[in-house]
């Protein structure tokens, strides 16, 4: 299938659905999780909605996506508002509830990505060619942007989903330590992605998902 039979433009508008699908629903994971084990203020504020708009940050899901689109980009990331989660309403054991709710956004983006790996199948059944590169084109970026959004947040730097596991499970006063460095977890985000160290947290783990999903789209 030729992607020439899309314009620039077709490309970033086939793009968007899976993007705010992904974010939305990694969002909405969380606050799901943390309403079955026992806190509905997700719930209660209106953002356990599949609608993008409860969950739309001006920066990380319109701006920030938006222009690495723009710029035709291989790297696109984002994010949305996070979901406010009250800790001690979760379960009889606080940590263990927060590191279910912690794994609850990065699972649902996997599971996301085996959904487009599998809806790729339908363009083979499509009469139209154009419907169908452009059903192989969305699969693919959403295949790809739900791994980006699993790996990246499992980066054991609060206030990545990866940091907050590490947070709970460390004896406390460990953790009690290593939750200081929240504030300045974006900022070292930064330094590791402009050094390259970013590398060694997510290139094997996207490497080997991207090739199980890919197997399973059937490249």
């Amino acid at each position: 299938m030729e992607t020439e039979l899309l314009s620039t433009e077709q490309l970033i508008i086939i793009k968007v659905l899976p993007l705010l699908f992904a974010i939305t629903m990694h969002e909405v994971a969380h606050g799901y999780v943390a309403k079955l084990l026992g806190d509905d203020t997700a719930q209660r504020l209106g953002r356990l909605s599949l609608n993008p708009l409860a969950h739309i940050d001006p920066l990380g899901t319109v701006i920030l996506p938006g222009l690495m689109l723009a710029m035709g980009g291989h790297f696109i990331f984002g994010w949305a508002k996070p979901v406010p989660i009250n800790g001690g309403r979760l379960t009889k054991n606080p940590r263990w509830g927060m590191t279910m709710v912690a794994l609850a956004g990065p699972s649902a983006n996997l599971l996301m990505s085996l959904f487009w790996a599998l809806l790729i199948h339908l363009a083979d059944v499509m009469p139209n060619e154009l419907y169908a590169v452009a059903l192989v084109e969305m699969c693919k970026f959403g295949i790809m942007f739900n791994i980006l959004l699993a790996v990246f947040n499992m980066i054991p730097i609060p206030p990545l989903d990866g940091g907050r596991v590490l947070v709970e499970i460390l004896p406390y006063n460990m953790a009690q330590k290593f939750s200081q460095i929240e504030p300045y977890g974006f900022y070292i985000l930064l330094g590791l992605m402009f050094s390259g160290i970013i590398n060694i947290f997510v290139a094997i783990p996207m490497h080997l998902l991207r090739t199980l999903m890919m197997a399973v789209a059937g490249f």
